[in-house]
């Protein structure tokens, strides 16, 4: 009885143990670990959904854990103006200050990066960085037409038209970005003349420039010196005010998941548009040949990734219209014949659609990409247009054609009337001369269901 007591007291100890370590460890317990972390969430390359969503979802966590500070590291040349404007929201509405910080040495935060710098409650940049560079990528990408909307044309007024328009378009959006980023200037007390030059005339600023013009607020040599250097300073929060407690911070470095990598995968527009095309072939094999299954699946998983990455890039339906009209006439071509017009157009609109699929010249599908595919899908052309002629050349091999100067043997033997054995058939023969058992014989005609046969020897 006492050994079973024991065992009672031994069970419900253990019990107590490990409610007392979910209690310590738990959000709303005694013991929170976050609550003296600084959460570290590296961005580097290309800002675009993957990227927004990791940050998004880093700050969350930190959120979660109580953490006393965010630290965004920096390295990018830019991206999606869409991607870094959902950053830029998630930062400002952040309860954990959020600290932008360029670094390594050598590493930059251009065009969208800036604007993520400006949003941030703290921005530092480490020695022999630098920022800037923020004119919308779609208006740097144009040819200069100051002053040509007042030249004269033909008398038609369209080129004027045209270029003016033109005009029309880069002022409203240059207007804008330069008003958004001065507006994240103001709320953060940040110089807003270099933020709109950063717009306006695209330049850029090295670590001690930008620390005397006041753009950032900090230079530090690395993390440490970063922690160093902003404890006890007051930054303004969506919730209010918060002086910042950075001594003896734990780093907690934040990896991205295999969510964030997938999407920082298909968010690439390359791969998103090889996903597309593998995705309409494979159902288009698969419903050419019903229950190979395989193709149907793959090309079925593949071409919703590329939907979902498509609703997340600034795509043109124009374009996205014309490479599905394209694909479905190269497809008609092989099962509709027309002698390449089918094929041809189709091909001339998967290429022109091809081309003007991303509205973003930055994210403009590589013209290699668009060339190969292109070649391949002409030349898989080709061989179809080849096998209909070499088709259309051969006579007709079925019914009484197929039947003509085919060669069998005869059953038995007989002088005019027997049976022969012809295309795995019996058949009923008269013949021209007398034949034995086992003897070649050539078809001459057939009428109904007797045929006409000759000794082959004789033919030769």
């Amino acid at each position: 009885m006492a050994s079973k007591h024991g065992v009672h007291a031994g069970f419900l100890s253990a019990l107590t143990l490990l409610f007392t370590f979910l209690i310590l460890h738990s959000e709303n317990g005694w013991a929170q670990p976050g609550a003296s972390s600084a959460f570290i969430l590296e961005v580097r390359g290309a800002i675009g959904p993957g990227v927004s969503d990791f940050v998004r979802r880093g700050l969350e966590k930190a959120d979660r854990e109580k953490a006393e500070i965010v630290i965004l590291k920096l390295d990018t040349p830019g991206g999606l103006d869409m991607a870094m404007r959902e950053i830029v929201k998630d930062v400002l509405a952040s309860p954990v200050p959020v600290v932008s910080y360029v670094a390594p040495e050598g590493a930059r935060a251009a065009s969208a990066g800036t604007y993520i710098l400006y949003a941030s409650h703290v921005a530092a940049m480490a020695p022999a960085t630098n920022l800037g560079a923020a004119t919308p990528v779609t208006i740097a990408g144009m040819p200069d037409m100051e002053g040509k909307g007042e030249q004269q044309d033909d008398g038609t007024g369209g080129e004027k038209n045209l270029q003016g328009s033109q005009n029309a378009m880069k002022n409203k959006m240059v207007n804008d970005a330069e008003a958004y980023i001065v507006s994240l200037a103001e709320k953060h007390g940040r110089n807003r003349e270099w933020a709109a030059k950063a717009v306006r005339e695209a330049v850029s600023l090295g670590s001690a420039e930008a620390l005397r013009l006041g753009v950032v607020d900090f230079v530090a040599d690395n993390i440490d010196d970063l922690l160093a250097q902003i404890d006890g300073k007051e930054v303004i929060l969506a919730t209010g005010s918060r002086q910042l407690d950075t001594s003896d911070l734990r780093l907690v470095h934040m990896e991205k998941d295999w969510r964030t990598r997938l999407l920082m995968v298909i968010g690439d527009p390359n791969i998103a548009y090889m996903l597309m095309l593998l995705g309409m072939y494979g159902l288009f094999f698969e419903l050419a040949n019903p229950g190979s299954v395989l193709p149907g699946v793959l090309g079925g998983t593949a071409l919703l990734l590329a939907l979902y990455a498509f609703q997340m890039l600034p795509v043109n339906y124009a374009g996205l219209a014309l490479i599905v009209l394209g694909l479905s006439f190269m497809v008609a071509e092989a099962f509709t014949p027309s002698f390449g017009v089918l094929g041809l157009g189709g091909l001339a609109a998967f290429v022109f659609g091809s081309i003007i699929l991303m509205d973003e010249k930055s994210l403009q599908i590589s013209l290699v990409l668009i060339g190969s595919t292109g070649l391949f899908s002409f030349v898989c052309i080709l061989w179809i247009l080849g096998a209909l002629l070499s088709i259309r050349r051969k006579r007709v091999i079925t019914g009484e054609e197929q039947m003509l100067d085919s060669i069998g043997v005869a059953m038995d033997d007989f002088t005019e009337d027997g049976r022969v054995w012809i295309l795995g058939e019996s058949w009923q023969a008269n013949s021209t001369a007398p034949l034995k058992k086992g003897e070649k014989v050539k078809v001459l005609r057939q009428d109904g269901l007797c045929l006409s046969v000759t000794p082959l020897q004789e033919v030769e």
